[in-house]
């Protein structure tokens, strides 16, 4: 069984996958997939930087300067996406092969807008209310209030991505809430 695990910037969805982990179910979690791939030596930097010149230093991708040369440009985020999205999809295929007849997470910040929720059995969204998810968001840093819009408008808002959720995990809890939440889920899905 396959479980896609997503939720919006900022709403506790890596919190939420580290307890799936503690729970024993393998996560695959495409951000740290991406990262992997941009960086020292990633098999995807010589293509950035063939795509966005002067993108890369020292054998990886400078995610500032990449951030800036496509951020608000919705042609160069496109040509990104074409080469990360089948290096990520590949990694993905070696990691079901690797935890083949185990049930497994899928954490996908953009599971719904790239079309991952149909390769998926059930769908559990991360959610919190509006003002502690721009607070946590906020909080992090190079984080201006520009920046958060500009991700909010890429994504399916809160409310749809609720709604087309099999479960719905709120981590405006505390931690020992959402890991009851965590385990419903589990007992839930037959696991």
């Amino acid at each position: 069984m396959i479980i896609g695990l997503t939720g919006s910037i900022g709403m506790g969805k890596s919190a939420v996958a580290a307890m799936f982990a503690d729970e024993a179910v393998p996560v695959f979690d495409a951000d740290a997939t991406v990262h992997q791939l941009q960086g020292v030596s990633g098999r995807l930097v010589p293509d950035i930087e063939a795509a966005f010149p002067g993108t890369t230093i020292n054998g990886a991708v400078d995610r500032a300067k990449l951030g800036a040369a496509v951020f608000g440009n919705d042609g160069a985020i496109k040509r990104l996406e074409a080469i990360v999205h089948p290096a990520v999809g590949a990694e993905r295929a070696i990691f079901l092969a690797k935890h083949a007849g185990k049930r497994v997470v899928f954490d996908v910040p953009l599971l719904f807008e790239t079309g991952g929720d149909r390769n998926v059995d059930v769908i559990v969204v991360v959610s919190a209310a509006a003002d502690i998810q721009r607070a946590r968001v906020l909080a992090r840093p190079g984080m201006t209030a520009d920046k958060f819009a500009a991700i909010l408008a890429r994504q399916i808002p809160d409310a749809e991505k609720r709604a087309r959720a099999d479960h719905v995990i709120r981590t405006d809890t505390s931690f020992e809430e959402t890991r009851a939440q965590v385990r419903e889920v589990l007992a839930s899905s037959g696991m």
